[in-house]
């Protein structure tokens, strides 16, 4: 079953469950991968987050109903789309559709509606996209490892100092390392590149997904490739398998616009490389590899993958 094929078949889940729960590991099953890489594709590929669009499709049939007349009382209509309260409700409704549910009533009254989203493969390549797929023996990275929830609020992360704020998403990580010395500490003990890196570039990385977590949660790190001179007491060591993988370069950029540049490339390999690719994505695990000097960026990104077949 193809990429495009599943996420039709889990909107179809969430589309049938608007009124009740949305089980994230039922999601993650149809999907065939983690509920952090469903969402991570879908908010790429339809520059939504899962979250938002649930909420924008219960809101609209909730509009809906209001608008067909009958006497649902606005606390039955708050408790039947997932809401605790009708003051909740009500907040929610206003902010999405400009009126309130009793305002909603009445005739002549504008109103929004968000359409059931479904995935086809649409004719882009306007732009070529350079990509190389090379095969990796097993090998080991070492660093600061955050878990955090799908929904940006963070779960516990490895710090420097026992006074630090724990961040609440992979980019606060890589501030509040920036900040506290942790970063330049990283980089001191990481040692050697390995060889099947390209030379020159940074000592510290990124690495995502690598490993199973709660449902909503994922794994995040601030690393460094592990080798014979690298010192790593005191830090997270992760094992990533002999894997294939399929390494997108970027242009040079401002460092200034990284979260940009990382943000475009990951949204260029979900919505144009792998739907139609030979390959599928093996979990979500994938790699920032970072470059460049102090002016000027490079990054690449690692996905791992497999063959259809």
């Amino acid at each position: 079953m193809d990429l495009l094929t599943r996420m039709d078949l889990a909107l179809a889940y969430v589309e049938n469950n608007l009124t009740g729960e949305i089980d994230q590991e039922v999601l993650a099953r149809i999907a065939c991968c983690s509920i952090y890489n469903f969402s991570r594709m879908f908010s790429f590929i339809t520059d939504i987050s899962l979250t938002e669009y649930i909420r924008r499709r219960r809101l609209t049939m909730a509009a809906m109903e209001l608008q067909q007349g009958g006497n649902i009382k606005v606390i039955d209509l708050a408790l039947k789309y997932g809401y605790d309260s009708p003051v909740s409700f009500s907040r929610a409704f206003r902010t999405l559709h400009g009126v309130t549910p009793t305002e909603a009533r009445a005739g002549g009254v504008t109103l929004k509606a968000y359409p059931r989203i479904s995935f086809q493969i649409s004719v882009k390549g306007e732009k070529r996209m350079d990509y190389r797929i090379e095969n990796k023996e097993a090998f080991q990275v070492f660093g600061y490892e955050g878990i955090f929830n799908t929904d940006g609020i963070g779960v516990n992360a490895d710090i420097l100092h026992d006074n630090a704020v724990h961040p609440n998403n992979p980019h606060e990580l890589w501030n509040q390392n920036y900040v506290n010395g942790a970063y330049e500490k990283l980089a001191a003990d990481a040692g050697d590149l390995p060889l099947f890196v390209s030379p020159g570039l940074c000592k510290v990385h990124g690495v995502c997904d690598y490993k199973q977590t709660e449902p909503g949660t994922f794994a995040y790190m601030q690393c460094a490739f592990r080798n014979k001179n690298s010192k790593v007491d005191g830090y997270t060591v992760a094992n990533i398998p002999a894997s294939t993988w399929v390494i997108f370069p970027s242009e040079k950029f401002k460092w200034d616009n990284v979260v940009e540049v990382v943000n475009n490339l990951h949204k260029r390999f979900f919505s144009e490389w792998l739907p139609t690719a030979e390959y599928e994505q093996v979990n979500g695990m994938n790699f920032e590899i970072y470059g460049g000097d102090s002016d000027m960026g490079y990054v690449e990104l690692w996905y791992a993958v497999k063959k259809k077949v």
